[in-house]
């Protein structure tokens, strides 16, 4: 057996843009193990993880195929499956001494990559969390450092003797680790940053003269080369040694008086940022904790020190002006919404506020977040994503590094190596990684803006006037960055293209001048919605599209409450500045809450559509889809004002959606009948003016009446004739079987048809008698009859939501006389419940798809599927014995009833219908938003938790 069809055998999925590449590393591997080698593969979670890692890492490849034995050490010693290898990092080398600089050199070389293999590859292949690469990293760099000072030190005091305290004991120098190296967050490919103190100058003179100060600076110099240069084994850590005072000018290593002097007197606000996560990692650890004493009032003041905010901010925005200039957004450290500002906001409180709450006096972010959350200086949401952003990019930033152990932040920009980047974090493409990745940075820099946000009213102003001018880039983007903007840089652009833009530039002097009264307003309310740059854009497009009719823009100039009204209907929906430039009438009403947000009730929305549909040529059927599509918007627009503005509460947005539909389908089925029966007449049991023997069935959240935004309708179309053979009576007679087939595809084509306005409604007629591969139309005593002794369970559940909207009265009658039958009939329970239960299973398995960490609405259990199937075990069950049961379709009025006859408990009743009304709500919204129907695993927790005990109550 070949080492691919092995390897294929335990990796269930690989990108197909990555199978050549796994190729290649199958011929690769075979080429340079040997039999020996090979023998790992015996290990089945070893054999599982090769493809992913050596596809994942060309530093872990290029590891083990210049060293083929380095896996097989790393297997059958079992330290690539321990999660505990790095507490034995220091005795590995303690036991495994050097006598020589160049062995030493060698050894920490070959040893840093042995261990950096294995980090990685338990990392890529989802062995380890975060904390665990995390804390190995660093106890690698940790144990290198102590490893490597201990044979400098030694060396020296053979050549020049040991330095003592005043109090005769011998003492080492201190080394204190910054940043990431101190917080125990190293990253894979990092650099360290190393400060070295001493506690005590003196004289050595024993051997030959030499001060403290030279002897130790001598260890240093041989410390750092012994780190950080590169030799045919690599290196062992890059080295960083300018945070030391007075930076590259300064001394190597200072005295513990001197480091003191210096940082009461001459250290600047950023170095107060830097030491918070300051910690010795190696050296003397004695005289180690008198310097800790001595830089922790410089870091923590005794006082509320909010000045820390604007020297931060500042600090930011140097940051953000350099990144800039270089092009590189795409830095998940020090870009927007990237790690840097997770840990900007958390060290913000620190400095301010950690000299009075010692809880703050921590160094690893993670801790200091939680902290804050504890001492409610941050909201528990703000806290949860901000934890969530950060594991995320950490584990974005080591993956990027781990590709070829190199120390960049930047993503990718290589087709290939984003694929690769987004595999190893078990996306699917890049595209669906990088949406996930804007959300998050998006989320952090939400709270970023926030913590830092301006709270002078009029310098907001200023700032605004000051975007909208453009005069001076870089200030403008600093104001944005300032308004929480994700990208000022887009943004910035945006709005000097929408100046220069045609319709603008063609704007009178007086329409010019309101522009300008009207933008720095819009800039300024804009954040006051959390997605502000899409919503601006969103605005941008609108007033562009409605550039040459003044009046509107000056209505907004004027009134700023219909702009915040206008902002919050544009950040609701993607769609709502579209449907404004299109219906520009819209606008005004605006101004007129009565008119927008009252949408029309039945009866008027029968009267204005008949009255709209009057206008058009009967006979132009492209006329009469467009007519119907553009009632559909303004109306539809009409219910999600409302809805956005909190007029209208979810069951009442439902019942208008739903009207609409059936205003709609009212008219289309006659519209239909017309346009047939003028080809070819009636059937004998129809008129020209009726459509007679025809009903249109509603099923789903449209039978329900519970339609939401991006709904579609579930129909079944039925007739009924005497004589399907029957003739029309028209120029061109055809069958009444074949009218009635006909006129439920022209109800189709109306309904489904793509045209520049969209569809209408999409269709699902998979409902019908044999699905798919039934007939479109059914007669209704067919219909009977297969119900009665065909359909399957799941079609009788489907009946509980079935509802007569439009056709003949006649039809309706006998309709609901059928749908009161099926429901009555008697049922095994016991067969019944296992039935509804396996159903429910089958769905939740093929259609919950959410991502882990998120709640599917409908399929998730506790969720909407959940409350539907019990309620429709219920109407199944209990209508035999209370066959008012089959009165209603809509699941909020089941369960009341399902509640007086006793087959729930009333309590039980009320908490579902709670649930079932909150999570329809919130996908209402969600659809607005333009996201899927999901919610994070901690909305709904509780009510998830309550719905999911009563289902299994009643199914298990």
């Amino acid at each position: 057996m070949s080492l691919q069809t092995l390897l294929s055998q335990h990796q269930p999925y690989l990108p197909r843009t990555l199978q050549s590449l796994a190729e290649s590393v199958c011929r690769q591997l075979e080429e340079k193990l040997s039999a020996d080698d090979l023998a790992v593969f015996a290990d089945d979670r070893f054999a599982g993880s090769v493809l992913k890692v050596c596809c994942c890492s060309e530093f872990v490849r290029d590891s083990w195929l210049r060293n083929p034995g380095l896996l097989s050490d790393l297997v059958t010693s079992g330290d690539l499956f321990s999660a505990d290898r790095g507490g034995a990092y220091r005795q590995h080398l303690l036991d495994n001494p050097a006598d020589a600089e160049a062995m030493l050199a060698r050894q920490l070389r070959q040893f840093r990559r042995r261990e950096m293999v294995r980090i990685a590859w338990r990392d890529l292949a989802g062995w380890a969390n975060l904390n665990e690469t995390l804390v190995d990293l660093t106890a690698l760099a940790e144990a290198c450092i102590q490893t490597a000072l201990d044979f400098f030190y030694q060396q020296a005091c053979k050549r020049w003797g040991t330095p003592t305290l005043s109090n005769g004991e011998p003492f080492n120098i201190v080394v204190l680790g910054m940043g990431k190296l101190g917080a125990w967050e190293l990253n894979y490919s990092s650099d360290i940053d190393l400060i070295f103190a001493y506690a005590e100058d003196g004289l050595l003179s024993e051997k030959k003269e030499i001060s403290y100060g030279e002897f130790f600076t001598r260890i240093c110099r041989s410390l750092i080369k012994m780190l950080d240069e590169t030799t045919v084994d690599g290196f062992v850590f890059r080295t960083d040694v300018r945070l030391r005072p007075f930076g590259d000018s300064g001394p190597l290593i200072m005295t513990f008086d001197g480091m003191e002097n210096y940082y009461l007197t001459q250290a600047r606000e950023w170095e107060r940022y830097a030491m918070i996560k300051a910690r010795q990692v190696a050296g003397d650890f004695d005289t180690g904790k008198q310097l800790a004493a001595l830089i922790k009032p410089f870091v923590y003041r005794r006082y509320l020190d909010y000045g820390a905010f604007e020297e931060l901010r500042s600090l930011k925005f140097q940051i953000m002006q350099e990144l800039k200039r270089k092009d590189r957004l795409d830095n998940v450290k020090l870009g927007p919404g990237g790690i840097r500002e997770v840990e900007f906001i958390g060290q913000a409180f620190q400095l301010i506020r950690g000299g009075r709450e010692p809880a703050l006096q921590q160094r690893e972010i993670q801790v200091v977040l939680g902290v804050l959350r504890e001492l409610n200086l941050m909201r528990a949401d703000d806290v949860a994503n901000l934890k969530f952003a950060y594991r995320f990019l950490r584990r974005v930033e080591n993956h990027i590094q781990q590709y070829q152990d190199r120390q960049t932040h930047d993503l990718p920009q290589q087709a290939p190596v984003q694929q690769i980047l987004a595999y190893s974090l078990d996306f699917a493409d890049w595209d669906n990684f990088k949406q996930e990745l804007d959300r998050v940075r998006g989320s952090v820099q939400a709270v970023f803006d926030e913590v830092f946000s301006l709270s002078e009213q009029d310098s907001r102003q200023h700032a605004a006037r000051q975007v909208w001018t453009g005069a001076d880039e870089e200030r403008s983007l600093e104001n944005l960055a300032g308004y929480g903007f994700a990208d000022p840089q887009a943004v910035y652009n945006a709005l000097r293209d929408f100046k220069i833009c045609s319709p603008i530039k063609r704007m009178t002097r007086k329409g010019a001048g309101v522009l300008d009264r009207l933008m720095p307003l819009l800039i300024e309310r804009v954040p006051c919605v959390e997605n502000r740059d899409i919503t601006l854009n969103r605005i941008l497009a609108l007033f562009e599209a409605v550039a040459g009719r003044n009046v509107y823009l000056s209505l907004l100039a004027e009134n700023p409450d219909a702009l915040t009204q206008l902002i919050t209907l544009a950040a609701a929906s993607p769609w709502i500045c579209e449907y404004l430039a299109e219906y520009p009438i819209l606008f005004d009403e605006l101004l007129d809450p009565r008119s927008l947000f009252e949408p029309l009730k039945k009866d008027d929305l029968r009267q204005d559509l008949r009255r709209e549909l009057d206008r058009t040529d009967g006979n132009d059927g492209e006329q009469l889809m467009i007519a119907l599509r553009q009632f559909k918007h303004q109306n539809v627009l009409r219910v999600a004002a409302a809805d956005i503005m909190g007029v209208l509460p979810v069951m009442i947005v439902s019942d208008y959606l739903t009207w609409i539909a059936e205003v709609i389908l009212e008219q289309v089925l006659e519209r239909a009948w017309r346009i047939l029966t003028d080809k070819h007449g009636c059937p004998p049991n129809g008129q020209i003016d009726t459509a007679g023997g025809f009903a249109i069935i509603a099923f789903g959240k449209f039978g329900g009446i519970e339609l939401g935004y991006a709904s579609d309708l579930d129909l079944v179309f039925l007739y009924d004739c005497a004589d399907g053979n029957a003739m029309t009576n028209g120029d061109k007679p055809i069958n009444s079987g074949q009218f009635y087939l006909r006129l439920g595809q022209k109800i189709r084509h109306i309904l489904d048809t793509k045209m520049l306005s969209g569809v209408l409604y999409e269709c699902d007629l998979r409902l019908r008698p044999n699905g798919d591969s039934g007939l479109l139309v059914t007669h209704i005593k067919q219909y009977e009859n297969y119900l009665r002794e065909q359909a399957w369970t799941w079609e009788h559940q489907a009946l509980v939501r079935g509802r007569f909207v439009a056709g003949d009265p006649a039809l309706k009658t006998e309709y609901e006389a059928i749908r009161g039958r099926i429901l009555a009939l008697p049922r095994d329970l016991a067969e019944l419940k296992r039935q509804v239960r396996e159903m429910r299973e089958k769905m939740r398995e093929h259609l919950d798809n959410s991502a882990a960490g998120t709640f599917d609405l409908k399929q998730s259990k506790g969720g909407i599927a959940d409350i539907e199937f019990i309620v429709q075990f219920g109407v199944l069950a209990e209508t035999a014995h209370n066959p008012a049961l089959a009165t209603y379709t809509d699941n909020v009025r089941l369960l009341e009833g399902l509640a007086a006859q006793g087959f729930i408990d009333a309590d039980d009743a009320a908490l579902l219908k709670k649930a079932y009304i909150g999570y329809r709500d919130y996908g209402h919204h969600q659809v607005l938003q333009g996201e899927s129907a999901t919610a994070s695993d901690a909305e709904f927790k509780e009510m998830r938790a309550r719905v999911d005990e009563i289902w299994r109550a009643f199914m298990e």
